[in-house]
């Protein structure tokens, strides 16, 4: 296991900048998933600390050691990518065993070790097939042991469930978490799905646009976003944005006054922003009055858009006893659970 920290970190081509001095500690034996839009710089990062791009500026470290001018085979890391990248002609137990390679170990320390990887991966009774012969899910379990089976100090995870159906992703979401558990080895995984991230992470790192938004724990980026920009990007459905003016001990939104310690000046204009998961349509006197637009069913709760004044929320409903789609209804807020954004976007605490 090992530490990795990233020091000023900039990647550019040519002149133009892509990431702009990335800081970063990731902890010995923590699992870190780098999430955000296509195009942000996540698989650049992590292709930077595999040495599979070179940096720009800054400096990467792993174990305390600098590694920018170090081969990837030099690095003490193990790369997992989108693509499976195993090899058709070879049996599972040669995948796996070819990480190995390499390694100056007697031929039966090696078998050995395939085979606890294999089980290690419930892929015992799978060793001696062929990848055409296995599905996405356990393609992808292969790539996990060949990666596995020289134990690294980090793990490199480059997008590897996006290539999966969604029953296999949540499967395999749980798979690596329990790996993590067992092997406890430093993790950091790239993905553009949000709900890995949440799931999966000790600690997320959000990016947009080369660079970083808000590092934290899933309930930290999602009770406490840093801006609009991370509030928006975690949860499903994103957080609703109104705009609202601040009254000293209240804040004006939608046309209703709500008592709620803005800590901003008497008819400032803020951004109010309400999770789906806290507004609720009541059948008492609400927060908000709206007219519902659009239902969707889920189960066990329904999705009640509701038009408020002009502006679409999306609130909680029962799934058993849905409203009416047209019905006029009252929607609830706990005061707490209004967030607050000034002008430039920052959270104001």
């Amino acid at each position: 296991m090992a530490t990795v920290s990233l020091r000023n970190l900039t990647k550019a081509y040519g002149k133009t900048e892509v990431l702009h001095g990335l800081n970063l500690d990731i902890g010995d034996g923590e699992f870190v998933v780098f999430v955000g839009p296509s195009g942000c710089g996540k698989s650049t990062t992590l292709r930077m600390i595999a040495g599979l791009e070179d940096v720009s500026g800054g400096e990467i470290s792993i174990g305390g050691q600098v590694v920018n001018h170090l081969e990837p085979k030099d690095r003490d890391i193990a790369m997992v990518f989108q693509n499976y990248a195993i090899y058709p002609h070879m049996t599972v137990r040669k995948n796996i065993g070819f990480g190995l390679r390499r390694a100056k170990m007697p031929a039966a320390d090696k078998e050995r070790r395939i085979e606890e990887v294999g089980a290690m991966l419930s892929m015992t009774e799978y060793l001696d097939r062929k990848p055409a012969q296995l599905s996405g899910g356990q393609r992808q379990r292969v790539a996990i042991g060949r990666a596995m089976v020289r134990d690294p100090a980090v793990f490199l995870f480059d997008e590897p469930l996006s290539n999966l159906d969604a029953q296999l992703r949540s499967q395999m979401r749980l798979e690596i978490k329990k790996l993590h558990q067992r092997v406890n080895t430093t993790i950091i995984f790239v993905t553009h799905d949000q709900v890995e991230a949440m799931t999966m992470a000790d600690r997320i790192v959000i990016m947009k646009d080369g660079h970083i938004q808000q590092v934290g724990t899933p309930a930290e980026v999602f009770h406490k976003p840093a801006n609009i920009f991370v509030a928006q990007f975690i949860g499903a459905p994103s957080m609703n944005l109104l705009p609202g003016r601040a009254l000293g001990q209240g804040v004006e939104v939608a046309g209703r006054q709500i008592a709620r310690v803005t800590g901003a000046a008497e008819g400032t204009a803020v951004t109010v922003g309400i999770r789906p998961d806290d507004l609720h349509v009541t059948d008492a006197a609400g927060s908000f009055e709206g007219r519902i637009t659009v239902l969707e069913p889920l189960g066990s709760e329904t999705l009640a858009y509701v038009d408020i004044g002009g502006f679409e929320v999306v609130a909680r409903a029962d799934g058993r006893n849905p409203p009416a789609l047209g019905a006029l209804v009252q929607l609830s807020v706990a005061p707490e659970n209004l967030h607050l954004f000034g002008s430039d976007g920052r959270a104001i605490r």
